[in-house]
């Protein structure tokens, strides 16, 4: 599994669980809304912190730069 997320990109994912987890545990969101965006959170922190982004393969992203 070779990342092809960068530092930016991992920072705005982990930014974005944290605000939709505060949002959710304020009681601003609830219902149906707030079940689909926990979804987003897990998979936002999950990709932000191992680095990797399946989304990205077929597309050929990659916003890791490159190694020389």
């Amino acid at each position: 599994m070779k990342q092809n997320v960068g530092p930016a990109d991992k920072l705005i994912r982990i930014l974005a669980a944290i605000v939709i987890g505060a949002l959710y545990l304020s009681g601003r969101i609830s219902g149906a809304v707030a079940i689909v965006l926990a979804i987003v959170a897990i998979v936002f922190l999950l990709t932000g912190l191992i680095g990797f982004c399946p989304l990205y393969l077929p597309f050929g992203i990659s916003t890791r730069k490159k190694q020389q």
